[in-house]
């Protein structure tokens, strides 16, 4: 509730934040929200956050395959190699954008025209899983290097840092968040 509440949907612009955000919404595939929620502090610590901090992906760029076999006996995490693996990945790719000059927020933002998308939904049988936006979104990613990030993961992660508005019509977050009634 806290995190529906304080954090789902609301527009984040940080960039370490986003990427932060992107690299659960993997760990998460075939898992519930939950499951990764209950683990953010552990994934932040084991992936080179400093105290209080998000994910470094300055730190995590450069694990090797002794930090895999580290991660792959953490309990606190999910001990998928693939999705470990992931993250290295995701992190490379992540600074290669910053090294050619690209703000991941900035980047992320121009897909929508810097605004959420507002949708009406009544009822949560009407939210996409996914949306041509996630698919497109998806394909550059996956194209600048980055992995775990299918059109279903993408729009999940779209829908977390508040690039789509789809609370329901009837939530008070909805129009908190920009929703019309």
């Amino acid at each position: 509730m806290r995190y529906h509440d304080e954090e789902w949907g609301v527009p984040v612009h940080d960039s370490a934040l986003l990427f932060e955000f992107l690299l659960l919404e993997g760990a998460q595939a075939g898992l519930s929200w939950l499951t990764i929620l209950k683990r953010r502090d552990a994934y932040r610590q084991s992936f080179g956050a400093k105290q209080g901090g998000l994910i470094c992906p300055e730190i995590t760029a450069r694990f090797n395959e002794k930090h895999i076999e580290r991660l792959m006996a953490n309990p606190g995490i999910i001990r998928n190699r693939r999705k470990i693996e992931a993250f290295i990945a995701n992190s490379k790719a992540f600074l290669s954008m910053r090294e050619a000059g690209v703000d991941f927020a900035m980047w992320l933002w121009d897909k929508v025209d810097g605004n959420p998308v507002i949708n009406k939904h009544k009822t949560m049988k009407t939210i996409p899983v996914s949306t041509s936006l996630s698919v497109r979104i998806s394909k550059e990613l996956k194209a600048k290097g980055f992995s775990f990030v299918g059109p279903v993961s993408v729009y999940a992660f779209m829908q977390a840092v508040g690039m789509v508005n789809d609370h329901l019509v009837h939530c008070y977050r909805y129009r908190q968040l920009g929703g019309m009634p």
